[in-house]
């Protein structure tokens, strides 16, 4: 059987543990698929060497020439991305993309604020009529600038896939194979995607989500047709629900220097371009440095990515975690790993180190974040840390700062915030004695909420047999080559 090129655009670090390291490459392979992977120009070397037992063609994404490209017209594009962000249908809850609004509202530049009345306007009008949205995405697609013309003239390839309907970089290259008429597909990696991001940035034909509610946003907040859209589960979780990259406990603890003799509390940073979370973890470190806790704990905090990030407020808090643990007792930090390039510290890398740190958890803490989910497939009691900085990034020992920032507290109507809360699936805590009290629930009754956790897992991924995987993968073969819709 001659192989059938495909082009599988990984412009994320988690989009190449989706691809990659899950059984979707190997369903593809099997299928008959040559897979040639886009990825960071600086790791192609490195996706070669790492993934070679697939096999791989790996290609660069061409990420200069891409921004090279944005700056020759960034006013328009920018635009067309904010609304693009924005825009989806008030039929779904709005709640997070509303607040993107508020931010770019506060923090546009004097080149951009003139044209905020405008926008707010035009977003009017797309939040209430399909037929504004769809010409907000056929605008989009006249800034096509076929960097990639050279690979498809080389692979001929018979399905291209991004790891986003066009919402990162991607965009380019699903709008190239667009007017090339070749069939494109797209995977939803981040839960809460479909909410945060609203309308593609490039035409899709096909799309696989995780859930019927991922799908319903997708039809009613970005208007997509409810048959070309694939329910596949989660690809990534299968390692969670086989036990592939959890570490022994007591190894996990040693690499740590963790004391097996106290409960461990694991805080993961979240929500950090909105809030800080210094104060969540100052809390925390309070409650273990003083012994206070039902049963003596220590507190592991995992930073977040954007700790990581060129900005000085965020390696700002990076560095007052860290020295807080250096001072406490029974405080420790650990840090993402990075992948190298322009993919950051979301990493396939990392899988062990933060699937042990969920597993190992006697109480799973963080804002919201995915990995209440994750937490919950480990069957971990889990808090929803939202304790409130007293204002917000705005404001360093310096100087004030023109920062949009969220309260903790108000945050609790996102999409994928509020179906936690009503799940039932762990506890919402808003001052230090609702903290302490909670945590000292769950020390003391890990299983309560445990049926709750269960149902909430089901929902939110439909599949917890560890076949997602395999599913996704053979939807996206079965993708291969047919005609566009």
């Amino acid at each position: 059987m001659t192989p059938a090129p495909i082009f599988v655009c990984a412009d994320h670090g988690l989009a190449l543990v989706y691809f990659l390291q899950t059984d979707v490459a190997r369903v593809l392979r099997e299928a008959g698929a040559e897979i040639v992977l886009l990825t960071d120009d600086a790791l192609v070397d490195r996706m070669r060497d790492r993934f070679a037992d697939l096999p791989l063609v790996v290609r660069g994404m061409r990420l200069e020439q891409v921004r090279r490209y944005e700056r020759s017209a960034y006013d328009v594009q920018w635009w067309l991305g904010f609304l693009r962000r924005v825009g989806g249908s008030r039929r779904i809850n709005t709640r997070a993309m509303d607040s993107y609004v508020q931010q770019v509202a506060l923090e546009a530049s004097p080149r951009q604020a003139p044209f905020l009345p405008l926008a707010w306007g035009l977003l009017f009008l797309l939040r209430r009529s399909a037929r504004a949205r769809r010409l907000l995405l056929a605008a989009q697609q006249r800034f096509t600038p076929r960097l990639y013309n050279d690979l498809f003239q080389e692979f001929g390839p018979q399905l291209v896939i991004g790891s986003t309907p066009g919402w990162r970089q991607d965009r380019y290259l699903l709008r190239e194979a667009a007017v090339r008429k070749v069939p494109t597909a797209s995977v939803i990696v981040g839960w809460d995607n479909p909410s945060s991001y609203s309308l593609p940035g490039a035409p899709v034909d096909q799309i696989t989500c995780w859930s019927e509610i991922q799908k319903e946003e997708l039809v009613l907040g970005s208007d997509w047709d409810p048959d070309r859209i694939h329910i596949g589960g989660m690809p990534i979780y299968d390692g969670y629900f086989r036990g592939t990259w959890r570490m022994a406990r007591e190894e996990y603890f040693r690499q740590h220097g963790l004391d097996p003799e106290r409960k461990l509390l694991s805080y993961a940073c979240s929500f950090v371009s909105f809030s800080p979370n210094y104060q969540n973890v100052a809390a925390l470190a309070e409650l273990v440095a003083s012994d206070c806790l039902v049963h003596p704990s220590q507190l592991l905090v995992r930073l977040h990515p954007n700790h990581f990030w060129d900005n000085w407020l965020f390696a700002d808090e990076r560095q007052r975690i860290q020295r807080l643990a250096r001072e406490c007792p029974h405080v420790h930090v650990v840090e993402p790993v990075p992948i190298g390039g322009e993919l950051g510290y979301y990493s396939g890398e990392d899988m062990p180190e933060k699937t042990s740190m969920m597993a190992h958890a006697d109480v799973f803490l963080t804002v919201y974040s995915t990995m209440v989910v994750e937490a919950a497939i480990h069957d971990r009691p889990i808090v929803s840390v939202c304790l409130d900085a007293p204002r917000g990034w705005g404001y360093t020992r310096r100087f004030y700062l023109r920062k949009y920032s969220l309260p903790l507290s108000k945050i609790g109507d996102w999409p994928t915030h509020d179906r936690f809360r009503k799940s039932g699936a762990g506890r919402v805590v808003f001052d230090r004695a609702q903290l302490r009290e909670a945590v000292d629930a769950y020390l003391r009754d890990p299983g309560a909420d445990r049926e709750a956790r269960r149902t909430f897992v089901e929902r939110e991924v439909t599949y917890t047999d560890g076949s997602a995987g395999r599913r996704t993968g053979e939807y996206l073969a079965s993708r291969i080559g047919p005609e566009r819709p």
